[in-house]
């Protein structure tokens, strides 16, 4: 057996930590894109919500009424 079998290989190590660390960031950017997302999301709901008056029957919804009732 050689002695350099038994040494860790600093390239892997490198490249290891280089792709640790890319995750990481991807990891958080992903995280804080979607938490903005959401907050806009939450935003156009709330504006949603306000013009909304309830369940309405309308012609369209009545017709599939009454085509499911078979």
């Amino acid at each position: 057996m050689s002695k350099t079998s038994h040494l860790p290989d600093s390239q892997r190590r490198k490249f290891l930590r280089g792709s640790i660390a890319a995750a990481t960031g991807v990891a958080a950017v992903s995280t804080i894109a979607g938490a903005s997302l959401a907050g806009i999301a939450e935003t156009d709901a709330g504006v949603e919500a306000e013009k909304k008056e309830g369940y309405r029957l309308t012609k369209h919804i009545a017709d599939y009424y009454k085509s499911a009732a078979v």
